[in-house]
């Protein structure tokens, strides 16, 4: 059995409190406790305190200690369960205490995987690019349930998808005026898919964008590139066999026979 003599404040931590013991051997330091357990267990001078409660308290500080870490983790932002669990851990943290401290932050409201996926998924629609497929991808990366993740994802709805890609997708055309209509419009699919938007969107955005396309920009393309196909491979060849070359060449790159044989047989035939 331990009494105890003193109980001072520590000076670099005004909320936690230091205990001194006396076992009969003279008065020596015991242990340190929250602010919390030193009200929750009464602990005052004189107290008698047996090695199974000093056990039990200095336990039940480490819990609070880890608890605390786990509340200024979360006051940054919202957290999933994962989250939570991957930060003690890291933080080597008891898994028993792991467990207790998700138990309670769950019955205190202060963690919860559908409520965290609902106002991640409206903060992603507001702030990013990104389509509901990557946004649900990173959901499950945080741990949330595919149920939460799925019931989430059905408020980017349709109509959303389609105005955030038809502005991503008028924002990129153009910006590779080199490149023919067709060939932006496929780099474009390619990068709405990458973003996480779904296939009928992408198919919709592609109908809007036809009426964009531009026949000075589309000539202007086409000139540039013919000239430098031209370039090349009048280096090996001429006459047919280099107007099929070119011809070749430009419509893999896009552009149609229609406007290729413009340029063929305009000034830059050979």
């Amino acid at each position: 059995m331990a009494k105890i003599t003193r109980i001072t404040t520590q000076k670099k931590h005004k909320n936690r409190f230091n205990i001194f013991l006396d076992d009969g051997n003279g008065e020596k330091y015991g242990f340190s406790v929250d602010e919390a357990v030193l009200v929750e267990y009464r602990l005052r001078k004189y107290l008698d305190l047996d090695q199974a409660t000093i056990t039990s308290l200095i336990q039940k500080d480490t819990l609070h200690k880890s608890y605390t870490l786990a509340i200024n983790f979360l006051s940054y932002r919202m957290r999933t369960k994962k989250e939570i669990r991957d930060y003690l851990i890291q933080k080597e943290v008891d898994e028993e205490h792991i467990a207790q401290i998700l138990d309670k932050l769950s019955a205190e409201h202060l963690i919860d995987d559908r409520q965290f996926a609902d106002a991640f998924v409206r903060t992603r629609m507001q702030t990013t690019s990104k389509g509901p497929m990557l946004v649900r991808q990173e959901l499950i990366q945080k741990g949330v349930d595919e149920v939460f993740a799925h019931e989430a994802i059905e408020m980017y709805t349709f109509e959303i998808q389609l105005e955030k890609a038809l502005k991503l997708a008028k924002k990129k055309l153009g910006s590779s005026s080199k490149k023919s209509f067709r060939q932006q419009i496929q780099q474009l699919q390619g990068s709405l898919m990458q973003k996480g938007f779904s296939a009928d969107v992408v198919n919709e955005v592609t109908a809007n964008l036809q009426n964009e396309k531009k026949d000075d920009a589309e000539w202007e393309a086409l000139v540039k590139q013919g000239e430098k196909v031209l370039r090349k491979q009048r280096q090996k060849y001429s006459g047919f066999e280099l107007e099929q070359k070119v011809k070749e060449a430009l419509y893999r790159k896009g552009f149609t026979i229609d406007l290729i044989n413009t340029f063929l047989h305009g000034e830059h035939e050979d």
